[in-house]
């Protein structure tokens, strides 16, 4: 039996608690909180969209042995937020559409909840990301906007491959 896959967030405190995704998460007891970010585990997957490696599905076996974890600020502020040293590895999501009510259609303007779904489906972790979805009403709009370009993601070696995915994926958009 595998073991639960350990998912730690670090809360800036900066959003509206009645949309915000990592504390619905937490109430549920599928996410741990932290408030400062040294808190977080020294060697897990950090999902920091200021990173310059992308996260791939090379990334399984360290969320296995150490953790993903997601750093949940308000996007006007995450760069004076996430440009900071932060433990861990960071990596960055490849690009997919948000699927929330606030930033619907937008590329990469995900929410923590989207964001962690990402990264759970892209290393395998389905039931694990359908889990924290099903807690949102919207949660499958996020799936069927991303169905396709997750699935390609998945099926990448390592953080090369998914860049020259993202690139066919900005090809596709064009035309």
């Amino acid at each position: 039996m595998q073991k639960p896959v350990k998912i730690i967030v670090y809360h800036a405190g900066q959003c509206d608690p009645k949309k915000c995704t990592a504390l619905k998460l937490k109430r549920h007891g599928l996410v741990r909180l932290v408030s400062q970010m040294r808190f977080l585990p020294k060697r897990s997957a950090i999902l920091n969209p200021f990173s310059k490696i992308a996260f791939s599905p090379a990334d399984r076996q360290r969320i296995e042995r150490f953790g993903l974890a997601a750093l949940d600020c308000s996007w006007v502020h995450a760069e004076k937020v996430l440009l900071k040293r932060v433990r861990g590895t960071s990596r960055c999501l490849p690009v997919l559409i948000a699927g929330n009510p606030v930033n619907f259609g937008k590329p990469t303007k995900l929410t923590t909840v989207e964001a962690l779904a990402a990264a759970l489906f892209i290393t395998g972790f389905t039931k694990e990301a359908n889990q924290l979805l099903s807690m949102f009403k919207w949660g499958h709009t996020f799936i069927e906007l991303n169905k396709e370009s997750i699935e390609d993601y998945a099926k990448a070696k390592d953080s090369t491959e998914i860049i020259k995915l993202q690139a066919s994926f900005f090809e596709r958009m064009k035309s």
